[in-house]
């Protein structure tokens, strides 16, 4: 199977053939990838090297010409350090752009924390206007950029080289969908999460909720969700900072009695950096962590 970004790199080719709308931005990142690409279409695949804020202003530039941008480098380049024309270039000018990064939260742990960016959804949290797609399978990224490609809004497509063994929701379209249902609780995996909350809730009678599509966040689905099991204990499984969404989920339940609990990627640096794997481990969210912690905080659920 490919890596999501080995899809985004095919699909995006093929995109730019198809329609003269798009151009995209890159700032060394996977530029070989895109070299193809660029013999075809020289004036609408530029590469700003080592440029990130000048990425951003870049594809800022190009929206304010009518023109549809896509903007990829790792997530700690791509979000966090050209935040500021994130903000201004495309949020105060009003126009629309797609980010797509690669690395995630520490899918590249021997580059050090310089190239980890746990608290990228948050960030742009901070902002308005933003949806916010996160795949777990490869199919689920191609359909996601495909769409994305030919809307005009703002968006932020984040890809990571941890995926689920299938995907369950290559259709593109957004809101969550219940996997499992049950009466004691309500656990939100969120894009490669899934498989293990899957295997860490093996038993428990709990309904599951997969999300690819964080932002706008499906308050319907949830609250839908807890009526089901009527109660509104809930676990949010997302693999950046943890506790990004507490704060919508609460909202969508302001009405109802209820319990959220966060988990992610801590707050703390993990300066040994090891494989990706460990870091997942470290972070509690293989399946052994993440049972643990849910037995913990759901009412009657056995450990």
């Amino acid at each position: 199977m490919d890596t999501m970004r080995e899809r985004f790199v095919s699909t995006t080719s093929q995109l730019l053939d198809e329609d003269a709308r798009l151009a995209l931005v890159l700032a060394e990142i996977s530029k070989d990838g895109f070299s193809a690409a660029h013999r075809r279409h020289p004036d609408r695949v530029i590469n700003v090297g080592i440029r990130e804020q000048l990425l951003i202003g870049a594809g800022g530039g190009i929206a304010l010409t009518g023109l549809r941008p896509i903007m990829h480098t790792f997530a700690s380049f791509l979000v966090e350090r050209p935040f500021e024309q994130v903000k201004l270039d495309f949020g105060h000018q009003g126009t629309g752009g797609v980010l797509v990064s690669a690395g995630a939260s520490y899918d590249w742990p021997a580059g050090g924390f310089t190239h980890m960016a746990p608290g990228d959804v948050a960030l742009l949290d901070t902002l308005d206007g933003w949806s916010v797609q996160v795949p777990g399978h490869p199919d689920e990224a191609e359909a996601l950029l495909r769409q994305s490609a030919a809307r005009d809004d703002r968006v932020y497509i984040r890809l990571s080289l941890q995926t689920n063994a299938r995907a369950h929701a290559s259709d593109g379209k957004p809101g969550f969908r219940a996997l499992r249902e049950g009466r004691g609780g309500v656990v939100i995996a969120v894009g490669p999460m899934l498989d293990h909350v899957l295997a860490a809730a093996e038993g428990l009678d709990v309904t599951v909720l997969y999300a690819t599509t964080v932002r706008p966040f499906d308050s319907a689905a949830l609250r839908a969700a807890a009526g089901v099991q009527n109660a509104a204990d809930v676990v949010i499984v997302e693999p950046y900072l943890a506790g990004t969404s507490t704060a919508v989920a609460s909202e969508a339940l302001t009405d109802v009695p209820h319990r959220v609990l966060g988990l992610g990627v801590a707050r703390r640096e993990l300066r040994r950096y090891g494989r990706m794997d460990e870091h997942l481990t470290a972070h509690g969210l293989d399946p052994r962590g993440l049972r643990a912690r849910m037995a913990r905080f759901l009412p009657g659920t056995p450990r």
